[in-house]
Order: structure tokens, then C-alpha cells, then sequence
């Protein structure tokens, strides 16, 4: 995928006990700029409907002044990825997200026009599935997709909802076991973690992490056995060699 990309991916829809999408209200609207609609795919959500997640992010976005349209709405999916201003994707369940991406033929359409420049914001499993593949996802594989492989926005592996917490008493693995278990098998490829009220943000060929006040300056790259904690401040060109 070639670097004009212009991607902000979020790790999460909400930090702490925020309303939805607030923290991520300035970004969104940073990142948009002068755009005034947006394609909203609604995959990811399975216990909620494809309408009810639209009002759901129409409702949390009301005040910026954009109109949200859901890609279901549409008698032609394909049709409104081409036509698409910008390009948002909740989050959810990354498999089933995936899985109707391939199903309705939407991923070539999708990495087109992101090359092209167009906006593309995810969360949660919507930034998941902007990496080479979705083999760091958090979530339960409730449905096979055609391919782990993703859009390939970027070339390295993304884990949002980055933590290593530990329940007392829990005895399964941490999300660094996890990790761990992907480099062992995957020693040359990237993981970039980022954690609830951060973002990774790709604009002119530039990637960044970007944070909100609700938390600390920080992220983490795991790469062959290693963990490397990184900051707003971190260069991340060699993620792209």
C-alpha cells in the first residue's frame, strides 16, 4: 500500500467512563478537516444492528456537523466506497468485521481509495483491520473470514486495547504472552500496541502516535522477542522499511 495514506486508528471508543467517541472527538475533527460526509461501515457490530450502530456514531458525532451515512444504506456498497469522502469503521468483533469485508467484495475498493488520499478513521477493530492482518486482534474468531489477511494499509501488525493487566487469580495468558506467542512464529514482523486514548496517526507519509489528555504518553512495539515502549515523540519511519 503505498504511503499517501491518510489514516487516524484509533484503539478504542471510549477510555475509561467517557461517553462514546468523546475523546475522540478533536481528532476525528482534525483529521476530517473540511469533509462534511463520511462512509460508516458497521461490520464489526454483531449483538447490535447495522442501524442502531449508525445512529449510535451519527448521534456521538452530531456536533461536528458531518453526515453519516451507514455503507448498508446503500444499494450499491462497492458504489459508495468509490464515491466516499471519507471512510470510518467502528469496532466490534474484527472477524465478523473481515468476513463482510470479503464477503461483499469491499477490500480492494477500500485500499484504492485510501492510496488515493481519502480519510480513513477505525476503532478498535476497525483500526485492526488496517494492519498486514488480523492476527493480534483481541476478539473470539466467531466466523471465518476468506483470509486473516487485511486491508494492508499499513505493513506491520496492530493490537489496540493494549494492556498487560493481570486479574488477581487469573491463570491464563497476559496480552504479552499472546504477542510473545505471534513473534515467536513471525520474528521479523512489527506489532504496534497502543492503549485506550491513543491513536497511530498516518499523514504525508508520516506515522505518529497520538494521545488524548485522559492518559499517559505511551505505546509499545513488539518486534522479534522485544518490547520497545514508545511515545508521541517516537520516530516510526523504520516501520515502514
Amino acid at each position: 500500500m503505498m504511503m499517501s495514506s491518510n489514516l487516524l486508528l484509533l484503539s478504542s471508543s471510549r477510555v475509561g467512563q467517557t461517553d462514546y467517541l468523546s475523546h475522540a472527538k478533536t481528532l476525528i475533527k482534525e483529521h476530517l478537516g473540511d469533509i462534511k460526509e463520511l462512509v460508516f461501515i458497521p461490520f464489526a457490530g454483531v449483538t447490535i444492528s447495522y442501524d442502531q450502530y449508525t445512529t449510535m456514531v451519527q448521534t456521538a458525532l452530531a456536533d461536528l456537523g458531518v453526515k453519516i451515512t451507514g455503507i448498508h444504506q446503500y444499494d450499491c456498497p462497492k458504489e459508495a466506497i468509490y464515491n466516499a469522502q471519507a471512510i470510518a469503521v467502528g469496532g466490534g468483533n474484527t472477524f465478523n468485521l473481515l468476513h463482510q469485508l470479503y464477503l461483499q467484495d469491499l477490500i480492494k475498493p477500500i485500499q484504492e481509495k485510501v492510496a488515493q488520499g481519502t480519510p480513513y478513521i477505525g476503532w478498535s477493530a476497525g483500526s485492526n483491520i488496517a494492519g498486514a492482518s488480523i492476527k493480534t486482534t483481541n476478539d473470539m474468531p466467531i466466523v471465518e473470514p476468506a483470509s486473516f489477511n487485511a486491508l494492508g494499509l499499513v505493513n506491520f501488525q496492530l493490537n489496540p486495547h493494549y494492556t498487560d493487566y493481570n486479574p488477581p487469580g487469573h491463570n491464563g495468558e497476559t496480552r504479552e504472552q499472546r504477542l510473545a506467542e505471534f513473534m515467536v512464529l513471525n520474528p521479523t514482523t512489527p506489532i504496534v500496541a497502543i492503549v485506550e486514548g491513543s491513536a497511530l496517526k498516518l499523514t504525508d507519509n508520516k506515522l505518529s502516535l497520538v494521545v488524548t489528555e485522559h492518559i499517559n504518553d505511551i505505546g509499545y512495539i513488539f518486534q522479534g522477542g522485544r518490547k520497545q515502549a514508545i511515545n508521541s515523540q517516537t520516530c516510526l519511519a523504520h516501520l515502514f522499511s
